[in-house]
């Protein structure tokens, strides 16, 4: 299928009750345009990049995924807006996942645009610069914690990484959070939102009454917790802390990455720690039946919002889902509810 076939040139009514990934340029505030990426895997099929009118140019929050279609349909939907890629002066980037960061360090080396990003996501880019690094290893090292080596055998021997060295370029400007971002067209600020990624930050327009949440508040699925090369010692905690500190800010129309565009951040964020404050209960349940470690406790509980057994799920999945339980219990022996010990870098835990 091909570019023409897939995307309209022109500017599209946005419909939060359709299908969020059909390709196209999409109003969603006034000189805010959401425009949907692919993303070469099953799981999530596509991510938000976000085009913001700022003067006579454009600034993007978030770029996608440094593939040959996002590049041709970034490329398309900038021309509904009678732009080019020349026109966009900045990207914005809200933390250092591929899906987010890496179109816009190929861009950049062909258009010079500025790219931004966290601070402290500057450990993650070395070591994706690494040439002596195993691109799984930040993942391979949570799986082993996590008593899942032979997850990470099998991850290790069935998907290529694709790692390229020059997707980790450091960007021309380090945001450090909190603060604000000028443009032309306004001041945005900028939180910090530990947790998905040690440096993922958010943006907020007060002017359009906006949020650009990344993949820190999702309108739909649950984020990944810590889910980088070199993640915090509790990436939980931080991650439950950013939900209160942005339930604490003015309420917004929500912005995601993933996801239509949404009433209310607020809204969302109590969702997701009551989601959080059941699956916390959920793991302490499964190490009191049993379970001695994170690979252990999420046999025992279900997943997705369909509910689907350990399993069923694909093998990308199924490793998150170690790491997602290990979050859990570690935040749990943290706070004395369970009890951790370690035998050669693997926790083990039982109920305090």
């Amino acid at each position: 299928m091909t570019v023409e076939e897939l995307g309209r040139n022109e500017v599209q009514v946005d419909d939060p009750d359709g299908d969020w990934t059909a390709p196209g340029t999409y109003e969603v505030a006034d000189g805010v345009y959401r425009i949907p990426l692919p993303l070469p895997q099953d799981g999530l099929r596509a991510v938000n990049v976000y085009a913001v009118r700022d003067g006579d140019g454009l600034v993007l929050v978030d770029s996608g995924w440094a593939i040959a279609l996002a590049r041709d349909l970034l490329e398309q939907s900038l021309k509904a807006l009678d732009c080019g890629f020349a026109d966009v002066r900045r990207f914005l980037v809200t933390h250092v996942h591929r899906d987010h960061y890496t179109l816009a360090v190929t861009l950049r080396r062909e258009f010079g645009m500025r790219v931004s990003i966290g601070r402290d996501e500057a450990a993650t880019l070395r070591t994706g610069r690494d040439p002596e690094h195993e691109p799984w290893g930040g993942l391979l090292l949570q799986l082993h914690r996590g008593g899942g080596d032979a997850l990470g055998r099998e991850l290790v021997a069935t998907i290529p990484s694709n790692h390229d060295v020059r997707d980790w370029e450091d960007p021309d400007d380090w945001l450090d959070a909190p603060g604000a971002v000028s443009l032309e067209s306004g001041t945005w600020e900028m939180h910090p939102t530990p947790g998905h990624t040690r440096g993922h930050v958010v943006f907020v327009d007060p002017a359009r009454d906006v949020m650009f949440a990344g993949d820190h508040v999702l309108p739909r699925i649950t984020p990944s917790i810590g889910f980088e090369q070199a993640p915090s010692a509790l990436p939980l905690g931080d991650y439950l802390r950013s939900l209160r500190l942005v339930r604490e800010l003015p309420d917004r129309r929500l912005l995601a990455a993933h996801g239509p565009a949404g009433p209310s951040v607020h809204a969302r964020v109590d969702e997701l720690v009551e989601h959080h404050d059941t699956r916390l209960s959920q793991a302490r349940a499964a190490v009191a039946a049993g379970a001695g470690t994170a690979a252990e406790a999420a046999r025992r509980l279900r997943w997705t919002r369909r509910e689907h057994p350990y399993d069923d799920l694909d093998l990308f999945s199924r490793c998150l889902a170690v790491t997602e339980t290990m979050a859990h219990l570690d935040v749990l022996a943290a706070g004395g509810t369970l009890v951790r010990t370690d035998e050669d870098g693997v926790h083990h835990y039982v109920t305090g």
